[in-house]
């Protein structure tokens, strides 16, 4: 019987072992997979993991929640940035995806409460944390946008939808042409590639005809194709098409292709539009009303952050000029995508980054005063998930598509049929006067403490640069009252600032202030002149011989000392504090974890601390301001490590202060 028991212990151990074990396993599965974009993969593998060490339940989770959020699938990912976020995830975009997430659920509260988090946490990241300003706005009026509506109904086009994706409509010589998810061919994740199709409609939109390809020229099997734009005449299309993953392919993301329409051989080859960045993803090409513009979508470097929009000029040859960015109206640190020029010269997009209700709604640039302004179409139009690639035919016939609830599958198309034209009287009219527009003045008021004590620090000097075509200008020079308080300053609308703080004993420091995504909307403004102030707290640290200071995420690859990309952004920062106080002396000390032997770490330390140095010279410092020191493993803050976050913690660079000059603040 004893025997018997110990058989079944041990074949329970076995057990215990193999399970853990293919846990594991899948867990590196769904990472590796998570890494290379393959998210349904990944969520499938990672789902499996139901027993972790303790130190990658975070992990896991985020890695869940990225996957989802990455696949635009924002109400599932809820779950998992709550649990995350629960375990002390330390990425700092985890609120602000949370809180989006959020939003799109319409947990509105929730969602604000999550935002104001991200925006406590002062990241570098700019670009989302104008967005979370912005967002903190749009969740004030969520109930008055709500409130914007019209009187038309949209309904499901269930005659071309599938269960698949269905989007980008547009009329085009009888035909509705759109992109749909129905190719064979099939992403590594299992999800289908997107190409280009079409169906017949009768002229009154009262028929719908039989869902075929567009052109057998411009279909291919293995790439993503969408979002036609046709030119006025008929005779041009422009869409977006994905790379298909061969060493072939010249891009590595999505561009823009043409492809003119010749009589007796249909579509010509497509070529890529010359306007297009290989190196960036371009697409949802739009036409103006003259043929003579382009409008599209990019992510290319110079933008407000995201996708924004782009117009280019197209001569009649077919020739392309510069892509210019469509500015800061318009684009937002979010996305701005899908655009189309109306018959009367309106132009419609779709946002994430304009006061919505959800994810991207649909806008309209209008012109008043000569100031262009951008309006929330409303309701039906929008709702909390997508609504995008809103198209008319100048009849008042709409369709747009949206992944909103209640639809047949992913993205849907829905259409909207104008009633027939009836005779209208001219009748005189009397024109209301156009509404005053709301007057804010902005300020900025702001504390300066010490780090450590967070004492006030009385007599400190601020500078305000105003930021300016990546130009520094100086707006004005201040000092801290006894009470460590400066301001208030005035502010100007859609403008960016820096504040170079200065005192004597304490380290300079630079603090950026962004008026963008500030602006209260005009919708909630109750007085013809409102006052409102923005409140800032800065910390100084106090200098002194001998004080070290640990620089975050300064990483190099095993065994090697060299400076990688993510490296320099870091060792930049050094750069600035030397520039900002020019009489600093400082030793650049680098350690290493413990393993390997004590002599090999002090040789590696001491090689890594050099390449800092020499990296650091070569960004204008003097090299006799630096000493660079290797401590291998002598100085571990975790004795006795055993994971890799603690290697990492003892893994670290750091700069001392050798000597303070004569006055570090002074300028």
């Amino acid at each position: 019987m004893k025997n018997i028991h110990f058989q079944w212990a041990l074949a329970f151990c076995f057990l215990l072992y193999f399970n853990a074990d293919a846990q594991l396993q899948a867990y590196k599965k769904g990472l590796q997979s998570f890494d290379k974009g393959f998210y349904e993969l990944a969520i499938n593998d990672l789902q499996k993991v139901k027993e972790i060490d303790a130190s990658q339940e975070a992990k896991l989770n985020y890695t869940l929640a990225e996957a989802y959020r990455l696949s635009n699938r924002w109400v599932p990912a809820i779950p998992y940035y709550e649990k995350a976020i629960a375990e002390g995830i330390e990425e700092p975009e985890a609120h602000f995806y949370y809180a989006y997430a959020l939003k799109v659920d319409e947990q509105y509260q929730k969602a604000s409460e999550q935002f104001k988090k991200y925006v406590e946490q002062k990241t570098p990241n700019k670009e989302l944390n104008e967005w979370a300003n912005r967002e903190l706005s749009t969740l004030q009026i969520i109930d008055l946008l709500k409130d914007k509506s019209t009187d038309i109904q949209f309904r499901n086009l269930a005659e071309v939808n599938t269960e698949g994706a269905e989007f980008s409509p547009i009329i085009h010589k009888g035909q509705l042409v759109f992109t749909s998810s129905r190719k064979d061919k099939m992403y590594a994740n299992g999800l289908p590639f997107v190409g280009l199709y079409a169906a017949s409609v009768n002229p009154d939109y009262t028929q719908f005809g039989e869902v075929g390809l567009f052109s057998k020229n411009i279909f291919d099997p293995e790439r993503n194709e969408g979002s036609p734009a046709f030119s006025p005449d008929g005779k041009i299309v422009v869409f977006a098409r994905g790379n298909s993953g061969k060493r072939k392919d010249h891009s590595p993301d999505v561009d823009l292709y043409i492809s003119r329409n010749v009589p007796g051989e249909g579509w010509t080859e497509p070529q890529l539009v010359s306007a297009s960045d290989s190196a960036s993803w371009d697409g949802c090409p739009a036409f103006s009303g003259d043929g003579k513009t382009i409008y599209f979508s990019s992510n290319r470097p110079g933008g407000s952050g995201g996708m924004d929009l782009y117009r280019v000029n197209m001569d009649a040859s077919g020739r392309f000029g510069n892509p210019a960015n469509m500015g800061k109206t318009l684009n937002t640190p979010g996305d701005e995508m899908f655009p189309f020029v109306s018959q009367d010269g309106k132009l419609y997009f779709a946002s994430d980054g304009h006061p919505g209700l959800g994810k991207l709604d649909l806008f309209v640039a209008v012109r008043k005063s000569g100031k262009i302004s951008v309006e929330n179409l409303g309701l039906p139009y929008n709702s909390s998930r997508d609504d995008f690639g809103l198209t008319e035919d100048g009849q008042g016939n709409i369709f747009f598509s949206s992944n909103r609830e209640g639809g047949k599958g992913d993205d849907d198309i829905y259409f909207y049929k104008a009633p027939a034209a009836e005779v209208v009287v001219d009748v005189p009219v009397k024109e209301e006067p156009e509404e005053e527009e709301k007057i804010v003045n902005y300020y900025l008021k702001g504390e300066v403490l010490d780090s450590d004590n967070k004492a006030v620090l009385a007599n400190t000097r601020i500078d305000l640069y105003k930021i300016e075509g990546g130009f520094q200008e100086l707006d004005s020079t201040l000092t801290t009252n006894e009470k460590g308080v400066f301001g208030p300053i005035p502010m100007q609308e859609e403008t960016d600032y820096l504040m170079l703080v200065s005192k004597e004993e304490y380290l300079t420091k630079r603090e950026g202030f962004s008026m963008y995504g500030r602006s209260i909307p005009q919708i909630l403004l109750r007085k013809s002149v409102t006052d409102t102030t923005f409140n800032t707290v800065i910390d100084l640290s106090k200098i002194f011989v001998g004080k070290t200071f640990v620089i975050n995420n300064i990483y190099y690859d095993l065994d090697k000392a060299d400076i990688r990309p993510d490296a320099a952004i870091e060792l930049d920062k050094i750069v600035q504090i030397l520039l900002d106080n020019p009489k600093l002396k400082i030793e650049l000390g680098s350690h290493t974890d413990s393993r390997g032997t004590d002599m090999y770490n002090l040789r590696l330390s001491q090689r890594r601390a050099e390449s800092a140095i020499e990296y650091i010279i070569s960004r204008g410092i003097d090299r006799d301001r630096l000493v660079a020191t290797g401590y291998g493993e002598t100085e571990l803050i975790i004795e006795n490590a055993k994971t890799e976050e603690e290697h990492q913690v003892n893994r670290r660079t750091e700069f001392k202060i050798l000597d303070l000059g004569e006055n570090p603040s002074n300028k």
